[in-house]
């Protein structure tokens, strides 16, 4: 079974508990000011706070790829054998409760996985998805990739203003974009569209996209430039 950059990873379908609800598991106790079960903040501080196992789900739902133990104690800055225990009990009670994704220790990390009994569907899913139109953010993500190419995930966000991972998974999946080796000063990994990108636009090659100038306002223009790269 593939993640999202080739496994069918989760997209966001987990349901975070916060601190109360891994404390009555017998995990953790609520912290001094944490969000109480009714979702209110405890005596004794104003802000809630998400609680460690809130928290891990929020990192590995965005993460793409395993993220390390000492990694996720270090950001949740919990003792590292409290944050072992919480990510088992995590997968446990995923497959106790029959979701449909599960939590895995994999390449010295922790990752979300869609399960294997949900393969068919997924795959059903993600063969149909080739004629489901995409969303205004899958289209705008592309137009980045297409006139900026290639172009890191950062550079994606930079420019779009909110996270592109997700999206980016969906174009890889759908064979409208793919890897393109990595970049020299960062080691980010680097994208660029496909033949079938080409393809499903009629074109023949890159050069012949439309001139963007007068459909966009005139800071996205520039971003998508890449000449405005060079000058910087």
């Amino acid at each position: 079974m593939a993640d999202t950059d080739g496994h069918a990873a989760l997209a966001g379908d987990a349901s975070p508990v916060g601190a109360a609800g891994l404390a009555s598991e017998g995990n953790i106790a609520p912290e001094r000011g944490a969000a109480t079960a009714d979702g209110t903040a405890s005596a004794g501080g104003t802000v809630p706070s998400p609680g460690l196992r809130m928290s891990l789900e929020a990192i590995l739902l965005v993460a793409d790829e395993p993220v390390p133990e000492h990694v996720l104690a270090e950001v949740t800055r919990q003792p590292a054998p409290v944050v072992a225990t919480a990510l088992r009990d995590l997968a446990a009670s995923y497959t106790a409760e029959r979701r449909g994704f599960d939590l895995r220790e994999v390449a010295g990390g922790w990752r979300l996985y869609t399960r294997d009994e949900c393969a068919e569907v997924v795959e059903r899913f993600v063969g149909d998805g080739q004629e489901i139109r995409l969303t205004q953010a899958a289209l705008e993500t592309l137009a980045v990739v297409a006139y900026r190419q290639p172009v890191s995930r950062g550079r994606i966000s930079a420019v779009r203003g909110v996270n592109c991972d997700g999206v980016i998974r969906t174009l890889v999946l759908r064979g409208l974009v793919e890897e393109a080796g990595t970049d020299g000063e960062t080691g980010a990994t680097l994208f660029r569209t496909t033949g079938y990108f080409l393809e499903r636009l009629g074109l023949a090659r890159l050069s012949d996209l439309p001139e963007l100038t007068q459909f966009l306002p005139d800071r996205l223009d520039e971003e998508l430039d890449p000449a405005h790269d060079a000058a910087r």
